[in-house]
């Protein structure tokens, strides 16, 4: 089924060159120069995606967005927005108004077509049919029409292009049935293009075919070493091309997800404040058909990120306003900045400034020169990197994913043996990890405490023979060894909670929670903070480890309450059609409830260090308590309001009959 493209630009220039791009890509394409045109295309046919330019001589395409959503339609249009890359404003306005996605001007035109094929895929609107679809690579117009025709009179649907390049493009785009490519191609030649595809997670498993025009064994050898599934000569007959074709297609298997390929269309951002050298990067990065996205400040690049996904960012150390340094923390400290892969190109050439950065969290780091062929292979590093990851994440969920499938297959007479079987081995596996995480830990504070005695001797004895600059050395090293110091006891202590033998006995929660508040107000006096406590129900628990849970449950509230005047902690509980929940409420800093989920990880944490301390433990000592009583535990929380968390330990006998399983 042919698509409808509709293109909406003042510039001829441009107008001329999509018409082009997308009529190759065998689109319709409606050209209009003003907003006029584009009504009057709109109200007599119907358009599957649609391209505007922000400005117009009679308005704006702001405009056309509203239009567009209110038009009845089985499935809304997308839209994809052209302007200037250095219109920050104007992106972020579009995409908020409605705009799928946006491109900025100048554009490379490949990437244009592949990201509004993109678009269509998604929305489910990019389909030819019933019929396999079939690309051909063939630079030969008289052999690649031929061949065109009868593909479709066999009842496929064909898509052609005449070099390696284009080819892979259009593969990335539409992601056909099969692929039939030609050994010799200018450019990339046929076995290249085929060894391209079996190394894209994207479009590994589709199957290829490799045309020779040689007769000789050495070319059918060469072609299935390229990764071919099947090798064609062109010399013969259709129907044993059609035969061959078929057996392919029998023979493929195509996953519903296959991930996203590293040839597909990606965004790049930079942020720089010299508008020169910003200009220079962009046209050197577009260059490998990369959309281009300008920022002149940490602000706005923050601004661009939140508005607007993004595949790699280049970023300025030494700019006005929010600086490099606290730009690149804050992208890696928020959800959607966490993963992108950000390199900092700058012209700051000092070690300890590279040790910084990184440190920090940045993924690269290049001395800005005018040679950008160094910028341009990290961006590709890069992005490899990060689809190998995708790819590997992928992998483990689809072999969890059949696992479970096997497991839920087996007859149920065996589910009991299976899972008897299975916790053994996990219980087995846990009690390894736990003495191995035990012993390193317990190991590794002598090292330790050498690091902190020899560095805090260096800096009392050696003092007034170092520089200002080896005593900050000095102290960096004594203050991170310090932290390691934390994380190792806290890591301990984890071990400690989890081979610990559980000694269950009736205890009284909130008396063990007054005697935590009274300690907590002891060791900060001028804290004015409310406890609530109320009296609940006792528990059959072990009490060491139930004081340790309060100890980091009423910790964490009296932490996360410091910035309050009127700080309130409470304790309580409340009855259910089970065993009672029990909870600690404050009213401090809160969280956003779709990280809530990290919580309970070891070292996860949703607030700066700075603001509030600690190494992300407390919160995972708390699960394997409750874990290991054999109850739940959970958080809610609202941003700036406070957060509760809850947790249930239900009664020996109830754990023992099967309800949970407990460790002893």
């Amino acid at each position: 089924m042919t698509q409808k493209v509709l293109i909406v630009d003042d510039s001829l220039t441009v107008r001329m060159d999509l018409t082009e791009a997308f009529a190759a890509a065998g689109f319709d394409v409606a050209p209009c120069a003003t907003l006029a045109e584009a009504r009057a295309v709109l109200s007599r046919e119907a358009v599957n995606i649609a391209l505007l330019d922000v400005q117009l001589p009679d308005g704006d395409g702001f405009e056309l967005i509203a239009e567009i959503r209110a038009l009845p339609s089985a499935s809304p249009i997308p839209v994809l927005m052209l302007s200037t890359s250095a219109e920050v404003e104007s992106r972020i306005r579009g995409l908020k108004i409605g705009a799928d996605d946006y491109v900025g001007k100048p554009y490379d035109k490949g990437y244009v077509v592949s990201r509004a094929h993109e678009l269509l895929r998604s929305r489910g609107t990019h389909e030819h049919g019933e019929r396999p679809t079939v690309l051909l690579i063939d630079d030969s117009v008289t052999f690649r029409n031929a061949i065109h025709a009868s593909l479709e009179a066999a009842g496929y649907a064909v898509l052609a292009a005449g070099s390696g390049e284009e080819g892979l493009r259009l593969a990335v785009a539409n992601r056909p049935a099969v692929v039939i490519v030609d050994g010799v191609l200018p450019g990339i030649d046929g076995a290249t293009v085929i060894r391209t595809i079996r190394l894209d997670a994207g479009l590994r498993r589709t199957p290829c075919v490799l045309l020779t025009g040689s007769e000789d064994v050495e070319s059918e050898l060469r072609a299935l070493d390229a990764g071919a599934d099947t090798f064609v000569r062109k010399e013969e007959d259709f129907g044993v091309i059609l035969a061959r074709l078929d057996a392919v297609l029998r023979r493929a298997h195509f996953d519903d997800d296959e991930g996203n390929s590293v040839l597909g269309p990606k965004r790049v951002l930079v942020v720089d404040d010299s508008p020169n050298y910003r200009g220079d990067v962009a046209d050197a990065v577009r260059s490998d058909g990369y959309d281009v996205v300008l920022a002149g400040s940490g602000e706005e690049a923050l601004a661009i990120l939140a508005a607007q996904p993004i595949d790699c960012i280049l970023m300025d150390l030494v700019m006005p306003g929010l600086g490099g340094r606290e730009a690149a923390k804050r992208v890696k400290e928020s959800p959607v900045g966490r993963d992108v892969p950000l390199i900092v190109v700058t012209a700051v050439d000092e070690p300890r400034t590279v040790i910084e950065v990184l440190a920090a969290g940045v993924d690269d780091y290049i001395t800005k020169s005018a040679d950008f062929e160094v910028v341009r292979a990290r961006i590709k590093a890069q992005l490899r990197r990060r689809q190998i990851e995708d790819e590997r994440r992928r992998t483990r969920e689809a072999l969890l994913r059949r696992e479970l499938e096997s497991a839920s297959a087996r007859a149920a007479r065996k589910v009991a043996e299976a899972r008897a079987v299975l916790v053994e081995e996990l219980e087995r596996k846990n009690r390894e990890l736990e003495a191995f995480s035990y012993s390193v830990s317990h190991d590794l504070r002598a090292p330790l405490r050498s690091i902190q005695g020899f560095t805090g001797a260096l800096l009392s004895e050696c003092s007034a023979e170092m520089s200002e600059l080896a005593k900050d050395y000095l102290a960096r090293v004594s203050a991170a060894a310090g932290r390691m110091g934390e994380l190792i006891e806290d890591m301990l202590e984890l071990s400690r909670v989890s081979r610990a033998e559980l000694r269950r006995q009736p205890i009284d929660l909130a008396s063990v929670a007054r005697v935590v508040a009274s300690e907590l107000s002891r060791k900060e006096p001028e804290r004015a903070a409310v406890f609530d406590i109320e009296s609940v129900p006792a528990v059959e628990g072990d009490g060491r480890l139930l004081r340790i849970l309060l100890d980091n449950l009423l910790g964490n509230a009296w932490k996360f309450t410091a910035k309050k005047t009127e700080a309130r902690i409470g304790f309580g509980a409340h009855s259910t059609d089970g065993p009672p929940v029990y909870f600690v409420c404050d009213n401090g800093a809160g969280f956003d409830m779709k990280h809530a989920g990290r919580l309970f990880s070891p070292f996860q944490r949703l607030h700066s260090e700075r603001d509030y301390p600690g190494t992300g433990i407390g919160l995972a000592t708390v699960q394997r308590i409750v874990d290991r009583h054999g109850g739940t535990v959970w958080a809610e929380g609202i941003i700036g309001q406070g957060a509760t968390i809850s947790f249930t330990i239900p009664p020996a006998r109830e754990v023992a009959s099967g309800g949970a399983t407990a460790s002893s």
